[in-house]
C-alpha cells in the first residue's frame, strides 16, 4: 500500500472542517496559534506534499528550497502577499486563495469602519468611558455626514463593487479608480463613475482602500497623496497595511489636513506604529474585516477544497476552485 500524501496545517482553524483532509492525507495540524520562525516553516514543508496556511505564514524561496515533495499551498485569505508566487510557480507548486466567500462580509465591515470613522464613534466611546460627559453639548464630537456625500473607492474588485452597491441606500455619489476601468454594465450596476487617481483623492469625502498589495501599491497613500485629499475627508483601509505610509497619515491627522482614519490593517502587523495609538481620530481594529463565524468557516472550507483538488483528489481533482498560478507544471 503506497504512503498517503502528507499535509501540514500551519494554524488551528475549525477542527471539523480540517477533518475533511483526513480522508485523503496524513495531516499534521498546529494546535495553538503560532508565529512560526522561517526555519520552522521550512522544516514543516520539507515533510509535506501540501500545506494549508494563513496570512501569518510567509512562504518564499527559502522556505521551499528543501521541499522536494511539496506540490500545493492553500492560503486561507483572499490576499496572498504572504506567498512568493513567482518562487512557488518556478518550483511547480500550485497556490490557491479563498476569494468570493468573504466579499459581502468584508464589504459590511468596510462600510461599518467608514461610518464609525466619519461619525467619530470610537473616539466618542472612549471620551464617555473616560468620564468626560458631564453635560450635553450642542457641538460635542461633531463628525461628517455619510449620506449625500461622495464615496471614493480605490480598487474596484469584488469587495469594492460590493461596497459601491451599499452606497446607493445612502444617496452617495460613488467614484472609483482601478488599474483598469470596469465594463459599462458593471459601472451602471454599482452606480459608480471612473476617475483618475488624483481626481479620486481630491473629490472623495470618504475614501476606502480595497486594492491588492504589491510593490507598485506600497505606500501609494503617502504624504503627496494625502496632501491631495480634502481636509474634512476620511480614509478607511481594509486592504493591506503597506499601502498606507502610516507616518505620513499621522502627520496629516496631527496637522489637521485629514479629518479621520479607520484602519483594519497595518504595516508590520501585529506590531503597531506607536504614533497610531496616540491619534484620537483613528479607529483601529485588528484585521477582522472578514471575521464573521460563517465567513471564516467558509474560507477554511474553500481552502480545504482547494488543497484536496490540487493534490489530485475529490470531485475537483486537478482543478482547484481558486487557483492563483494556472499554467504551471508539476
Amino acid at each position: 500500500m503506497s504512503e498517503r500524501p502528507r499535509v501540514w496545517v500551519s494554524q488551528p482553524l475549525f477542527d471539523d472542517v480540517i477533518a475533511r483532509l483526513d480522508e485523503y492525507f496524513e495531516v499534521s495540524a498546529t494546535t495553538a496559534v503560532t508565529q512560526h520562525a522561517p526555519e520552522a516553516v521550512a522544516a514543516a514543508l520539507r515533510e509535506a506534499d501540501g500545506a494549508l496556511v494563513t496570512l501569518n505564514d510567509p512562504i518564499g524561496a527559502a522556505q521551499i528550497a528543501g521541499a522536494t515533495r511539496l506540490r500545493a499551498i492553500a492560503n486561507v485569505g483572499v490576499g496572498y502577499n504572504n506567498l512568493d508566487l513567482p518562487a512557488l510557480s518556478a518550483a511547480g507548486i500550485l497556490a490557491t486563495n479563498t476569494p468570493d466567500v468573504l466579499t459581502e462580509t468584508t464589504a459590511d465591515f468596510g462600510w461599518a469602519l467608514m461610518m464609525a470613522t466619519a461619525r467619530r464613534i470610537s473616539e466618542a466611546e472612549r471620551w464617555l468611558r473616560e468620564g468626560h460627559w458631564q453635560r450635553w453639548s450642542f457641538d460635542s464630537l461633531l463628525g461628517g455626514d455619510v449620506h449625500g456625500s461622495t464615496l471614493g473607492i480605490l480598487g474596484m474588485g469584488r469587495i469594492g463593487q460590493a461596497i459601491a452597491r451599499r452606497a446607493a441606500g445612502f444617496g452617495m455619489r460613488t467614484l472609483y479608480h482601478n488599474r483598469s476601468r470596469l465594463p459599462e454594465a458593471v459601472e451602471r450596476e454599482c452606480a459608480a463613475g471612473y476617475v483618475s487617481f488624483d481626481e479620486l483623492l481630491g473629490r472623495a469625502d470618504h475614501l476606502i482602500l480595497v486594492l491588492p498589495y504589491s510593490p507598485q501599491s506600497h505606500h501609494l497613500i503617502d504624504a503627496a497623496a494625502l496632501a491631495k485629499m480634502q481636509a474634512q475627508a476620511t480614509l478607511t483601509n481594509i486592504a493591506r497595511g503597506g499601502i498606507v505610509d502610516e507616518n505620513a497619515l499621522c502627520d496629516a491627522l496631527e496637522q489637521g489636513r485629514l479629518a479621520a482614519a479607520g484602519l483594519d490593517v497595518y504595516e508590520g502587523e501585529p506590531r503597531l506604529n506607536p504614533r497610531l495609538l496616540e491619534q484620537r481620530r483613528v479607529v483601529l481594529t485588528p484585521h477582522i474585516a472578514s471575521g464573521s463565524l460563517a465567513t471564516r468557516r467558509a474560507m477554511v472550507s474553500l481552502a480545504v477544497d482547494n488543497l484536496i483538488a490540487a493534490l489530485g483528489h475529490g470531485p475537483n481533482a486537478g482543478k482547484p476552485p481558486s487557483l492563483l498560478n494556472a499554467g504551471i507544471r508539476d
